[in-house]
């Protein structure tokens, strides 16, 4: 469960993405000793104390004329909105600038929690520089760090959990959620409609008509729902109309409460480019997905259409191979009622746990009958598998050197599973251990 949301803000080369990738462990902002080089968000989920969170790079804000400075002011204005907590990232080596007053301003407004960040105090003799910037008015801080070496982002992070919301007690227990995400005026709102029955969402041909995450708790064949109606999503560069700002972010966080997600294609236009970057959000999270393809009633079609259709989906999302395809029409509710026993089905296998001596039993078999390939004259030896999780369901093994389990035998491996146990829907996770 994501525990709270961290925006990093600044003017341009003050370090943020440094910060950025400090805190999540990984280089996935670009750094460049270049202004201006991360211009849309970027999303990552990070860990600290036993806190989940998730951090949202942003782009620099510049006062003078610069190109994309209305786009990056755009996108750094739905990160604010959305965040639990903002960093605001300055440069100590220096001092306080226009551009820093001009943000100070911005999110003195803001009425959100703000830790003022003075990047860049590498040495002990540049910590005095941080008393330059008590004029910017930010309550919590200044904090000395040094993005590169990772000094005093602890203290930072510190104070950051300690400003996260407090949760409340879910009120959906007990119920499967399943949320419906695409791009917009792929029909999600049409969905809903048709899964309750009831005109209960308003749908427009106008995208983008749905603007939040509408929870719908309903019962159907003694069975307790809550279906999650989102935003569609845009591509990260072109949310830049006020009307569709928050779609991203709020899409996000349907997708983390979901139990199960239907990712929709719309049939009518096929599949864009755009429809992989949406799905992407959901495999990245672990969620159990089934690709519903919508408006199948306007699709000329003969006996092999279907197929055709399915093959293509295949190609475009290999990473969805294990997410079954519903062809469906939320117009006429042509095959809706398919919808609910398959959302069963894959929460299911989802939650679904393996009796440890079985699941050895099917990874020793698979070991025997295709041993894993050699590397540098070493081969991966498994002496033992474990099932961690579910939700995704999460596999260790224990092997005699991690680095030779290559991912091509790691498939190997999840589709033997797959074979022995189902998983439909369900991503799995394969971690592999250093055995004592």
């Amino acid at each position: 469960m994501i525990d709270g949301v961290v925006a990093i803000v600044g003017r341009p080369n003050v370090g943020k993405s440094t910060i950025f990738n400090r805190i999540v462990g990984d280089r996935i902002s670009i750094v460049e000793d270049t202004p201006g080089v991360t211009r849309d968000r970027i999303y990552a989920k990070a860990n600290w104390l036993t806190r989940e969170f998730r951090v949202i790079d942003t782009g620099g804000i510049q006062l003078k004329d610069q190109p994309f400075q209305e786009e990056i002011r755009a996108q750094v204005e739905i990160a604010i909105e959305e965040a639990d907590v903002i960093l605001f990232v300055v440069n100590g080596r220096e001092g306080v600038t226009y551009d820093d007053e001009f943000i100070a301003r911005m999110l003195n407004r803001c009425r959100k929690p703000v830790i003022l960040v003075v990047n860049k105090i590498d040495d002990g003799h540049l910590a005095e520089n941080i008393y330059d910037f008590y004029s910017l008015g930010i309550s919590q801080g200044p904090f000395a760090v040094s993005g590169m070496h990772g000094i005093g982002i602890g203290d930072v992070l510190d104070e950051c959990i300690a400003l996260f919301p407090k949760h409340f007690k879910n009120d959906y227990e007990g119920r499967i959620k399943f949320a419906l995400i695409g791009r917009p005026n792929v029909g999600k709102s049409s969905l809903v409609n048709a899964l309750l029955n009831e005109e209960r969402v308003i749908v427009s041909a106008i995208e983008g008509t749905t603007r939040d995450a509408i929870d719908t708790p309903f019962s159907k064949d003694g069975k307790d729902y809550v279906v999650i109606d989102t935003a569609g999503i845009r591509k990260r560069g072109k949310i830049y109309e006020n009307v569709e700002k928050y779609s991203v972010l709020r899409a996000m966080s349907a997708i983390e409460r979901a139990d199960v997600i239907l990712f929709l294609i719309d049939g009518e236009a096929g599949v864009r480019e755009q429809d992989k970057h949406v799905a992407g959000y959901a495999h990245e999270a672990g969620k159990p997905i089934i690709i519903v393809y919508n408006k199948w009633d306007r699709v000329e079609k003969d006996e092999r259409t279907m197929n055709a259709v399915s093959d293509r989906i295949r190609k475009d999302f290999v990473y969805l191979s294990y997410a079954p395809i519903a062809f469906v029409s939320a117009l006429t509710k042509q095959r809706v009622q398919t919808l609910l026993p398959l959302i069963d089905e894959v929460y299911q296998y989802s939650q679904l746990r393996i009796a440890t001596n079985v699941l050895n039993e099917v990874i020793m078999d698979a070991q025997m009958m295709t041993p894993a390939p050699t590397h540098n004259g070493q081969r991966c030896r498994i002496y033992y598998a474990s099932q961690v999780s579910v939700a995704p369901p999460t596999f260790v093994l224990f092997v005699n050197d991690p680095e030779l389990l290559h991912f091509s035998y790691q498939r190997y491996l999840e589709n033997r599973l797959r074979e022995a146990f189902g998983f439909d829907g369900s991503p799995i996770r394969i971690l592999a251990r250093k055995k004592d």
